[in-house]
């Protein structure tokens, strides 16, 4: 059995590496956090389908992986914007629905008859992927919007002090939202819905608090980073 110690490394590491991709972004161009928005929808959404335990709560695997989105548009919306910060919401969107479609096919798509028993495995363990991202894609653009405009309805209240009270207060609020009406669409009939959801808001809870940490040496970080004398651009 995975150890907590490892489940805990692992957020860590994704947290500096998907964070890292805004140092990216004020050095070379915005496309970078942009990027892994999108990369980041990809893996959780894929992953989504595997329940496991963290500590005493069940969860899906993507939890953690998608508990990171919140940060990238945080710092999004700190540093460049409410416009860049959904434009990566909506990345993250039209990658997943691509990905969606191509796992409904590849799973409709006879398989080659010396790998016919790859096939069925592949859709036992892929074949739920889609009910997961149709409910992840309807609930991801609720939760992130609501995220993008509480941090600056925070940021305006605050008059743009205390990045650890926007941070936080917008992205716990947005994964409650998210928990709740996710885990009623990809997993009723299938999971107990009221375990899943309070697990997954509390592991996310627990993420989000560790990041802001990383939101602020991030922040620290981007303000001492020049940008590069051609910057990429999303029109390059």
């Amino acid at each position: 059995m995975i150890n907590i110690i490892v489940v805990l490394l692992w957020i860590v590491i994704t947290l500096a590496v998907s964070s890292f991709a805004a140092v990216l972004g004020k050095r070379y161009s915005v496309v970078y956090p942009i990027a892994i928005m999108a990369s980041l929808m990809v893996i959780a959404n894929v992953i989504a389908s595997k329940m496991v335990m963290f500590g005493r709560f069940t969860v899906p695997a993507g939890v953690i992986v998608f508990s990171m989105t919140f940060l990238i548009t945080d710092i999004l919306s700190e540093k460049w914007g409410k416009h860049h910060a959904k434009t990566a919401v909506w990345a993250g969107f039209y990658t997943s629905l691509l990905l969606v479609l191509s796992i409904f096919i590849t799973i409709s798509w006879p398989a080659a008859p010396f790998a016919k028993e790859f096939g069925v495995m592949f859709a036992k363990v892929l074949g739920m992927t889609p009910r997961i991202v149709v409910a992840s894609l309807f609930t991801y653009l609720i939760s992130q919007h609501h995220d993008v405009w509480a941090f600056h309805f925070w940021k305006k209240v605050t008059k743009g002090k205390h990045l650890w009270l926007r941070n936080n207060a917008s992205t716990i609020v947005s994964q409650l939202i998210d928990s709740v009406i996710f885990s009623f669409l990809a997993f009723y009939g299938v999971f107990p819905v009221v375990p899943v959801i309070i697990g997954a808001w509390v592991v996310k809870v627990i993420i989000a608090i560790v990041d802001t940490p990383f939101m602020y040496g991030i922040i620290w970080l981007m303000d001492r980073v020049k940008p590069a004398r051609r910057k990429l651009s999303l029109d390059d």
